[in-house]
């Protein structure tokens, strides 16, 4: 942390390998795929340039997933489209196995992505990223207990959507 604040690129790079798939995570959980590698760079660009803000090295995770979060935020600000209404709701349309073109695991993701942004989020970094609850709770700065509820409550969640989902898509059977 030291050596990036004093314009290391080596150790900005390090930061940057071990921050990445947190602030990836963060992003996957709030935009459109096509869009998350450019945002993860612009994230990288904007801690750069702010690294002598960040007094306590413990906490660089928590402010780069605070970053990630908001830039999130801001793709959706700059992305709407004018003619939309402050209080449309968001789209909650969950797609069914059987939806043509996608594959599990876009159904898994935009289930995923339905969800409250608590389990959203830690959800992601855990089946997508691959991180373990305590990596999570020590990079995004959550405690190990809210990293294991949101887990368990995501999971929770997640089961029940995609297993209504599942029966929903169904076709049903014919009684003779």
């Amino acid at each position: 942390m030291t050596a990036a604040r004093n314009g290391d690129r080596e150790a900005f790079a390090h930061l940057y390998r071990r921050y990445a798939r947190i602030v990836h995570g963060v992003l996957l959980a709030k935009v459109p795929l096509s869009d998350v590698d450019d945002l993860v760079q612009d994230v990288f660009m904007i801690a750069l340039r702010h690294l002598p803000k960040v007094r306590k090295a413990e906490k660089f995770g928590a402010w780069l997933a605070a970053i990630a979060r908001n830039r999130g935020n801001d793709y959706h600000r700059r992305s709407r489209p004018e003619d939309q209404l402050a209080d449309d709701p968001p789209c909650t349309h969950v797609p069914s196995r059987g939806d043509s073109g996608d594959d599990e695991s876009a159904v898994i993701l935009e289930t995923i992505r339905s969800l409250p942004d608590s389990y959203r989020e830690t959800l992601i970094l855990r089946l997508v990223e691959g991180m373990t609850g305590p990596e999570i709770a020590a990079r995004t700065g959550m405690t190990h207990g809210s990293v294991r509820v949101n887990l368990h409550r995501g999971m929770q969640q997640l089961r029940e959507k995609l297993s209504s989902n599942q029966k929903s898509s169904r076709p049903e059977k014919e009684t003779l």
